[in-house]
């Protein structure tokens, strides 16, 4: 799972996730992506989840990169617990994806195998998707 080493502060606020990416939003390394359509958090586990799918399903052929890291700590008070005392500890980590994020990309596989294995970790992720293509120039 995607962790980061070391962070400035051991708890963030929530803060608010809105509007498109202006940044991470072109495919740079490869020649499929699996573009983000709207905004949400994806937690290590989930972006694990995804790459684990495509890497099965491309027997480990060809390369995936992983645009996405998650940064922000997210936490949670434990159940039944009174109002009060203090904000939760950090449970996971979690990486805020706008809408029209890159979040991965594929290359070495035919455009089918790289379809198919986008749509396998496309289901893995809680925000909708679709796949493209690099346009060569």
């Amino acid at each position: 799972m995607l962790v980061p080493n070391k962070t400035k502060f051991r708890k963030v606020r929530k803060g608010r996730n809105k509007g498109v990416a202006t940044s991470n939003n072109v495919i740079a390394h490869g020649t499929f992506a699996l573009q983000s359509m709207s905004n949400e958090r994806i937690t290590s586990r989930q972006i694990e989840a995804a790459r684990q799918a495509m890497t099965r399903y491309t027997k480990r052929g060809g390369q995936i990169w992983i645009r996405i890291f998650p940064h922000t700590p997210v936490t949670k008070k434990p159940q039944d617990v009174k109002m009060g005392g203090g904000k939760g500890n950090p449970e996971y980590f979690a990486a805020k994806v706008k809408a029209g994020t890159i979040m991965f990309e594929m290359g070495g596989v035919t455009e089918e195998q790289a379809r198919e294995a986008m749509r396998l970790a496309a289901h893995k992720l809680p925000v909708k998707t679709r796949f493209l293509v690099r346009e060569e120039a």
